[in-house]
């Protein structure tokens, strides 16, 4: 049969859209042999073509806490362009790995672009492209220049026992804008066009690497989520080693029964001040509740099992911790946790009875010291007194805000590059202390009284690190809020958290808050505290 000049026209127009999709979708080697970055030397190219690749057990994040991945149908395999760059920085001595991901047929990306960030000392891996392609975006992440699985100490200190520099500036910052460059140059090799979008959602590390990108990069991403982010990291990081630091200081080591007493009769006397009964301080300014009360109780504890009296020495440890660290001379050096944080995750024990018990630090911060300050694996809390702490406190902010800080309240830059940044933060955060993202977005607000135009900040009463507890938990809805302020212009007057239903035997029952942008305070205005419309912002 002839074809007329249009259907012929037509046919030839589809094929040569094939041929292109085809060269387009071409997964191998060749195709991405002009992936490059100036300033690095690619040492090694892997493309893999895979049908079928398992996500199963791919999905931890090795983090400090759990970070929730982007939202997308579970499944246990994905149709993937799986990319391994290896590369170092001529004359660094260093080696990074970078990982991309891209939905394997063009037909499932959905035309943009994400990063997931990692936590503690884990920037980033294999694992964190595959949910991202899973829901149909292009994807990348880096190791930040170390095996995420190696000791602090491995990476963190060269072979002469000095502070490996190149590594601790990969970790921080530059590995994490390589790895956006290397993805998003990768997804236009591979699709024939550039991303329409690009993000970046990460939660505690991942959150501090969400804000050094808006700091440094911001032209990298037109929208960044930064939950829990661990900025100021020159004083977060010291700051975790103050609880058992004030523990051999004081001489007393308590199991987790007493801690949690200590918790558990602060919820008691402030949980109501908010007008709810519902296990949350979601007015912490109001609470001033003394660990002093409390001095005198009988505790019953099961693991180890027995009774123990609380002591005013108990009652002090726990009291700096809520304070946080000063010096000496009583000087501000940092913020402490809310009432109704866990204390067990800064002071961690390990006992063989009721009143032998050993401490066990915050895993980040113990690294920090050891590794970063005192450059002794095998360095120990016992022994130090105050004067010792205040010096590695001010050692890290001499050595290392420039590096890792990630605190520079000026985003002037972003606010050029049209990017906005939605951070979160838990009231209850056991880990990263609430008040020091306060205390940067304060700052940032004061650099410019117009940020909240590019930058909102959010927080949910009763949430722990990175989601979960009692409040209001944005985690899950936070990533396509952003979405909606990047690409409808919808901006964020509220943001959706879940939580536990007040009253109900059903521990799964949930109810919707809507939390408030800082400054503005998430308020029960009275009724039903099941129902949204009981609370406003004031």
């Amino acid at each position: 049969m002839m074809l007329s000049k249009s259907n012929l026209l037509s046919a030839v127009l589809a094929f040569v859209d094939g041929v292109a999709s085809f060269r387009h979708s071409a997964c191998t080697a060749r195709q991405f042999a002009s992936l490059n970055l100036r300033d690095i030397h690619i040492t090694s190219l892997n493309v893999t073509a895979a049908h079928n690749f398992s996500t199963s057990g791919r999905n931890a994040t090795g983090g400090v806490g759990i970070i929730p991945n982007i939202p997308g149908t579970p499944a246990p395999t994905i149709d993937i362009c799986l990319i391994r760059v290896t590369y170092t920085h001529p004359g660094k001595h260093d080696t990074v790995k970078t990982y991309i991901g891209l939905p394997l047929s063009p037909k499932d990306w959905n035309s943009r672009f994400v990063m997931d960030g990692g936590g503690a000392y884990y920037a980033g891996g294999e694992s964190e492209v595959l949910s991202p392609v899973l829901a149909g975006y292009a994807s990348s992440s880096t190791d930040g220049g170390h095996d995420g699985n190696a000791l602090t100490a491995d990476w963190g200190l060269t072979s002469d026992g000095k502070t490996n520099w190149p590594a601790l500036k990969d970790f921080s910052s530059l590995a994490i804008a390589e790895a956006a460059k290397l993805g998003q140059q990768a997804t236009k090799i591979y699709y024939g066009k550039e991303p329409k979008y690009s993000y970046w959602h990460g939660c505690s590390t991942g959150g501090r690497q969400g804000h050094a990108m808006a700091q440094q990069y911001p032209e990298l991403f037109d929208g960044i989520v930064g939950g829990a982010p661990a900025v100021s990291w020159d004083k977060f990081a010291p700051a975790g080693w103050w609880a058992p630091f004030m523990a051999q200081l004081l001489d007393t080591r308590p199991p987790t029964c007493v801690l949690e007493a200590f918790t558990n009769a602060a919820i008691e006397e402030c949980d109501e001040l908010d007008g709810v009964k519902d296990g949350i301080i979601a007015l912490p300014g109001q609470c001033h509740f003394k660990a002093s009360s409390i001095i005198g109780q009988v505790v019953q504890c099961a693991d180890p099992s027995g009774e123990i009296t609380i002591t005013k020495k108990m009652a002090q440890l726990v009291a700096a911790i809520w304070e946080g660290p000063r010096s000496k001379n009583d000087r501000f050096e940092w913020y402490g946790f809310h009432y109704d944080s866990s204390l067990t995750s800064m002071l961690g024990t390990t006992c063989t009875s009721i009143d032998n018990c050993t401490v066990i630090p915050f895993p980040v911060s113990d690294d920090w010291v050891k590794v970063f300050l005192a450059r002794d694996p095998d360095f120990s809390v016992e022994g130090l007194a105050r004067a010792d702490y205040d010096h590695l406190f001010r050692q890290s902010v001499d050595e290392y805000a420039s590096i890792i800080g990630t605190a520079n309240p000026n985003l002037s830059k972003m606010k050029r590059s049209g990017t906005k940044m939605l951070a979160w933060h838990g009231m209850a955060d056991q880990l990263v202390p609430t008040n020091g993202t306060v205390d940067y977005y304060t700052r940032a607000a004061a650099f410019d009284p117009h940020v909240s135009d590019y930058y909102r900040l959010f927080l949910a009463p009763g949430v722990t690190h990175c989601g979960f507890g009692l409040g209001f938990d944005p985690s899950q809805t936070v990533f396509e809020t952003m979405r909606a302020w990047v690409e409808n212009g919808t901006v964020p007057d509220r943001l959706e958290g879940v939580a536990a239903v007040v009253g109900s035997s059903n521990t799964l029952a949930t109810r919707t808050g809507y939390l408030c942008p800082y400054p503005q305070v998430f308020t029960y205005t009275g009724g039903d505290p099941n129902v949204a419309s009981s609370f406003t912002c004031v």
